[in-house]
């Protein structure tokens, strides 16, 4: 994705302070991830204010996402051990937000459905990183990019997320992951079969 969108700007100029101190983008990651995982909980028991809670995490997950990518940048502590890291934490925080979702609609008019419902695009997320992850083993890093437009990028569509949760429209937002997020993973497979089938070949060989 890009690194330049208006929502990486405003970070950059939040994290500038950090790049003359101790703190990593590692550790920057680490948060994301807790917060992350701190949504998912969150949203999975289903009740109030715990809604608002886990948007509220969401939010400071993906402030924490752009932080520290640009602070690696900023410091000039990149590394491809860092970057993996972040597509994990990026990948698990994405992923287990929507089953922590599916899990606290178990009692709305979704009923269990809601549970494989989020697990169908949490799941999907993951495959959308397992390929991420071996194009750039082969291509390099930014090798799986999707450009976007007008200062932002399809990274940017999580935000929904929040959004939606404050709007009190839960079950419309985990109907729509289930269909969509499946239905960009297929996207990304097809956009990238070329990539990924060298890189299959390349295991073989």
């Amino acid at each position: 994705m890009s690194h330049n969108t208006l929502i990486h700007r405003g970070v950059r100029l939040l994290v500038r302070p950090l790049v003359a101190t101790s703190i990593t983008p590692n550790q920057i990651t680490t948060l994301r991830l807790a917060a992350g995982l701190g949504t998912a909980v969150a949203l999975a028991v289903g009740a109030a204010p715990w809604w608002n809670i886990g948007a509220g995490l969401f939010v400071l997950s993906a402030i924490l996402d752009r932080a520290d990518g640009e602070l690696a940048r900023l410091s000039g502590r990149t590394s491809p051990g860092g970057h993996v890291y972040d597509l994990v934490a990026d990948a698990l925080s994405n992923a287990l937000v929507f089953v922590g979702l599916g899990i606290g609609l178990r009692d709305s008019a979704l009923d269990l459905w809601a549970i494989p419902m989020g697990i169908a695009a949490g799941g999907a997320i993951a495959v959308i990183l397992w390929a991420v992850m071996g194009i750039e083993a082969r291509e390099g890093r930014r090798a799986a990019e999707l450009q976007g437009g007008g200062g932002f990028d399809p990274d940017d569509a999580i935000l929904a997320v929040p959004v939606f949760i404050w709007l009190g429209a839960m079950q419309e937002l985990l109907i729509a992951a289930a269909i969509g997020a499946p239905a960009f993973a297929i996207y990304f497979l097809i956009r990238f079969r070329r990539k990924l089938s060298d890189t299959a070949g390349s295991r073989r060989d």
